[in-house]
C-alpha cells in the first residue's frame, strides 16, 4: 500500500512540473516557414506527361485537389483526384508540414492504390525540391520533385528518378493551376 501510495505521489508531481513547464512555454506556435506554404492552399488541377517506367504505361495524367490548413495551421491538408490514363484513377490525401529540428518541409501521401509516400523539401527562391526514397519495380531509386512557382496561382512540375542520385530520368512533368 506504501509503495502504490508513493508511486502515485511520484505521479502526481511529474504531471504537475510537466503541465507547470508547458504553462512557463506557453502554447506551441506554427514554425514561420509554414506560411511559404500558404500559396498551395485552395483549390489546383493540373495535367501532364509521365514517361513510361517499369510498372508504368506512361501517358497524360490529371488531377484536381483541395488543400486547407489543419486547426492550428501546423499542416496543410489536401485532398486530390487524379487519372493516370492506363493506370487509372485514384484519390489521395496528402499532408504538408514543417520539421524545424532538420529545417525541412514534409510530405506525407497516401492513395487509393495502397501506395504510401514520403518526402522532404526545400525551396529556394521561387524553385521547391521535393526529394525521396522510391522503390521501382523492386529497385530502389531516389526521386527528387521539382516545383516552379510561375505566379501565386501556376507552376511547373518535374518529377525525376536516380539509382544513384548523381543520373536522373525524367518520369514525369506537367503544370498545375490554382482555380
Amino acid at each position: 500500500m506504501k509503495r502504490t501510495a508513493g508511486a502515485m505521489l511520484f505521479l502526481s508531481l511529474m504531471v504537475t512540473t510537466v503541465i507547470s513547464v508547458q504553462a512557463q512555454m506557453g502554447p506551441m506556435t506554427p514554425a514561420p516557414e509554414l506560411k511559404k506554404l500558404d500559396f498551395m492552399a485552395g483549390d489546383w488541377t493540373s495535367e501532364g506527361t509521365a514517361n513510361p517506367a517499369p510498372g508504368m504505361p506512361g501517358g497524360k495524367f490529371t488531377s484536381s485537389s483541395h488543400a486547407e490548413w489543419m486547426e492550428g495551421n501546423f499542416f496543410l491538408v489536401e485532398h486530390g483526384v487524379f487519372d493516370m490514363g492506363q493506370m487509372g484513377k485514384a484519390k489521395e490525401l496528402a499532408i504538408l508540414g514543417y520539421d524545424s529540428d532538420r529545417k525541412v518541409y514534409t510530405y506525407h501521401a497516401f492513395n487509393s492504390m495502397g501506395e504510401a509516400e514520403s518526402s522532404t523539401g526545400t525551396v529556394d527562391g521561387d524553385t521547391w525540391t521535393w526529394t525521396s526514397e522510391e522503390n521501382m519495380g523492386g529497385k530502389p531509386m531516389k526521386g527528387r520533385f521539382t516545383m516552379k512557382v510561375l505566379s501565386p496561382t501556376s507552376y511547373t512540375m518535374k518529377f525525376e528518378m536516380s539509382p544513384d542520385g548523381t543520373n536522373w530520368t525524367t518520369g514525369m512533368e506537367g503544370k498545375a493551376t490554382k482555380k
